[in-house]
């Protein structure tokens, strides 16, 4: 079973990309789905959350106010590195038992769509790294499309390390600036090069 890690900077494209390959039979672990789900209401996690940095955190329904997290971890980064050490550890050892129930089913690639890979984790640790970069100036205004602000975009933007520096670390980089065809063409070729390596 090939090990694939997914990254690439906010707003990069890395969904895009992910339901991509997922069409062309990659078994894809999502690390945003899985924190979404360890975060919901009841949970080890936001309890955890709650007390890391107090009920001002949760909504009236006793979920998780996420528009407040984000903006309270990207403009502090000591509350953005406890926030890693109580998500990524619990994240980490789901993902690796969805790879250990994939490898048991036989699944020939899994990738796992990893934000903040270079961030939080060892890249050394995957068969194979897959980045998709596009320019700061088009990423930012995707994140305002999304409805962020220009300070809140700019923070998060601010809070990964450049995609410059991840490029060089890399195996295969997509450049995702152009159309959705030629994301897809990009994509595509990168795909034959995992399936390459998957039966090498």
């Amino acid at each position: 079973m090939l090990n694939v890690a997914l990254t690439g900077n906010v707003a990069s494209g890395k969904s895009t990309l992910a339901r991509l390959f997922v069409r062309w039979g990659a078994t894809l672990i999502d690390s945003d789905a899985l924190v979404a789900d360890e975060q919901q209401p009841g949970s080890e996690t936001l309890a955890a959350i709650a007390n890391q940095f107090g009920d001002s955190m949760l909504l009236p329904d006793g979920s998780l106010d996420r528009a407040a997290l984000r903006q309270l971890v990207f403009s502090d980064s000591d509350a953005r590195t406890a926030l890693n050490a109580i998500v990524h550890p619990i994240i980490q050892a789901r993902r690796e038992r969805l790879m250990a129930e994939a490898r048991n089913r036989g699944d020939r690639i899994v990738i796992s769509d990893i934000p903040l890979l270079f961030e939080v984790l060892d890249p050394s640790t995957f068969d194979l790294v897959v980045l998709i970069d596009s320019p700061k100036s088009l990423r930012r205004n995707r994140l305002l499309d999304r409805g962020l602000s220009g300070e809140e975009a700019d923070q998060i933007m601010a809070a990964q390390i450049p995609s410059e520096q991840k490029r060089a670390a890399a195996d295969i980089v997509i450049d995702n600036h152009g159309t959705l065809l030629e994301l897809e063409d990009a994509a595509r070729e990168a795909w034959k090069m995992i399936v390459a390596r998957a039966e090498s």
